[in-house]
């Protein structure tokens, strides 16, 4: 490769700053809100998570696709995440377990990635000036209409107001089985589970699936707009609110009448991860904000108040829920030591909890696993 090759992609800010870079996976272009993201590992599971829909991540850690992908660590069918952006171009794949090159999984996706960026630089201006609009483009003759892609990365409506679970929660109900992954079987079947659990996909990864079975449970999983009557109609034990995209004010039109009829009519158990904890706050009469630049990685430590346990947590969210906002009756349960922030709510005499951080996504490597035992011995 010659020393200074022309450039094939350019990521094009709202505010006009533009980076130069080398394309692969796709061609065309994407608009979307751009995040960082600090995990050392884990990219295939970050692009296929569907909390990511309408937003490019930006990789702080430089070696991407140095390991390829397989179809075991999708945590959806495909990657949800409009583009990636990373500082040195994928090598060639060094693992037994790839089979496929990073490069061509994305490729018939249809999703651009950008390399030979200074993420430093670019992850320094996200957080100083927020999550920016952004417009990213891949051609292999280098030619770029820089006019149009700032223009294109202006026009990008953002992620307040939008309701982004109605496009990545499933199309009809399902069963799910299949239990987290062990050496050296791989995914085990749940063939004797204890406890009958609703999921309510708003965006839900496999994972978080996985772990439910692991825990004891046969789980039906629902679409995001599924009503009361439609979730009590299996008979649950028990239901769990998802993980998802978007702002969680847009998705709370009818998710929150849901929640909120569940608290009313029944004494279920209810668990929720992420946009089901901002869900569940909602529906209990608390508020959530757009943070400046969100929390995104595998590395962020959190504090259970109640006993002063710290785990490392994965995160991944650009909403929070307003810790102050919390009625009389509700109580808050973890916080971030990174910024304070509301990390985990829970009803005081009720077997009614959730928490904003992934405990599904092997941090610590298992500091947050409990979450999934606590709830399955309150039913």
């Amino acid at each position: 490769m010659p020393q200074n090759p022309k450039p094939t992609a350019c990521l094009a800010l709202a505010d006009g700053t533009l980076f130069y870079g080398q394309g692969f996976g796709a061609t065309g272009q994407t608009e979307a809100e751009l995040c960082f993201n600090t995990a050392m590992s884990g990219y295939q599971e970050i692009m296929t998570d569907p909390s990511y829909a309408g937003q490019i991540v930006t990789f702080t850690f430089p070696h991407i696709g140095n390991v390829g992908v397989n179809p075991e660590d999708d945590e959806t069918a495909d990657p949800v995440a409009a583009g990636m952006v990373v500082k040195w171009m994928p090598t060639a794949a060094s693992n037994w377990r790839a089979v496929q090159e990073l490069s061509d999984w994305l490729a018939p996706r249809g999703r651009i990635a950008i390399g030979g960026i200074d993420t430093r630089r670019l992850t320094r201006a996200i957080r100083q000036s927020g999550a920016p609009h952004v417009a990213l483009a891949h051609d292999p003759e280098g030619n770029f209409d820089v006019e149009k892609l700032v223009a294109a990365a202006r026009a990008f409506p953002g992620l307040t107001g939008l309701d982004l679970a109605k496009d990545v929660t499933c199309a009809q109900s399902y069963r799910w089985d299949e239990m987290r992954w062990a050496w050296p079987e791989g995914y085990a079947r749940q063939t004797t589970p204890r406890k009958k659990v609703v999921a309510v996909d708003y965006g839900a990864k496999r994972n978080i699936l996985r772990c439910l079975a692991s825990a004891g449970c046969e789980v039906t999983v629902l679409p995001a707009t599924a009503t009361k009557d439609e979730v009590l109609a299996h008979g649950p034990d028990g239901v769990f609110l998802s993980n998802g995209p978007g702002d969680p004010a847009a998705t709370g039109e009818y998710a929150v009448p849901m929640i909120k009829g569940l608290l009313d009519d029944t004494d279920l158990p209810i668990f929720g991860i992420c946009l089901g904890h901002q869900m569940l706050a909602l529906a209990l009469g608390g508020k959530t904000v757009k943070m400046n630049h969100g929390h995104h990685g595998a590395n962020h430590p959190v504090k259970e108040i109640e006993t002063g346990k710290v785990e490392i947590t994965s995160m991944n969210h650009g909403f929070a829920v307003d810790g102050q906002s919390l009625p009389a009756g509700v109580m808050e349960t973890h916080v971030s030591l990174f910024d304070g922030s509301n990390c985990g709510i829970r009803m005081a005499d009720r077997p009614v909890f959730s928490v904003q951080h992934h405990p599904e996504a092997s941090p610590g490597p298992q500091d947050s696993f409990y979450l999934f035992e606590r709830f399955v011995q309150s039913m």
